[in-house]
């Protein structure tokens, strides 16, 4: 039994102020985000068809994952899209001590921090599995890190959902400022390979864009 829900409910983020589950718009404008790559198989794909509907993206990038495969994430970095950390082993915060979470995702941005250029944006991340305590957040923000939920979630990874229903997730759900979460892996290829033309398709159609996230450092 999913005890997820595919679209965020008002009543978590209230509960939980201190992440980032949307964007406050008054434009069509989306925000597609991508876990668990980068990976050579799926990820390409996946900046392709962002490019052909000229959309930007941001990608939450396990740390190993960058180090054994550098040159498909300087192509993230080289199409313009935004990079956050997804640790470096893809932890499961509840059942992670906070000295470990903590080391674990250093050791992700150092992957990172390697090949990106200097930016003023602060340092994103995303939990996975959307596991992380409080204690966990409160030392990742003390490092300055966004952390960035989701409004929407495709559970494109889910074996018993079909392609058609996963792009379901996204279109019926879907709203201005919305942070949708997608898989470049293997295991959600063939929902997310099936939906992503088709969200960037339905969504460009009514005038949306799509957008990176992005935030600038408090000025000192």
């Amino acid at each position: 039994m999913r005890l997820v829900p595919v679209k965020i409910p008002s009543f978590i983020k209230r509960i939980f102020p201190n992440y980032v589950w949307d964007f406050s718009s008054h434009s069509k404008v989306i925000y597609l985000t991508f876990d668990d790559g980068p990976n050579p198989e799926i990820t390409p794909w996946v900046l392709d068809v962002l490019k052909r509907y000229n959309a930007k993206a941001t990608f939450f990038c396990i740390g190993d994952n960058v180090e054994k495969h550098p040159a498909v994430f300087k192509r993230v970095l080289n199409d313009g899209h935004a990079i956050g950390n997804h640790t470096y082993n893809h932890l499961r915060g509840w059942n992670t001590g906070t000295k470990n979470y903590i080391e674990n995702t250093l050791k992700a941005q150092s992957a990172i921090d390697a090949i990106t250029p200097h930016t003023a944006q602060p340092p994103l991340f995303r939990p996975p599995y959307g596991q992380i305590t409080p204690r966990q957040s409160k030392a990742l923000r003390a490092l300055g890190y966004k952390i960035i939920m989701w409004s929407v979630i495709t559970f494109d990874w889910e074996d018993y959902l079909s392609p058609e229903q996963c792009l379901n997730n996204a279109l019926k759900n879907t709203a201005d400022g919305n942070i949708i979460v997608f898989h470049d892996s293997i295991k959600a290829s063939k929902n997310m390979m099936y939906a992503l033309p088709e969200v960037l398709k339905h969504f460009s159609g009514l005038g949306y864009t799509f957008k990176a996230i992005s935030f600038s450092k408090p000025t000192t």
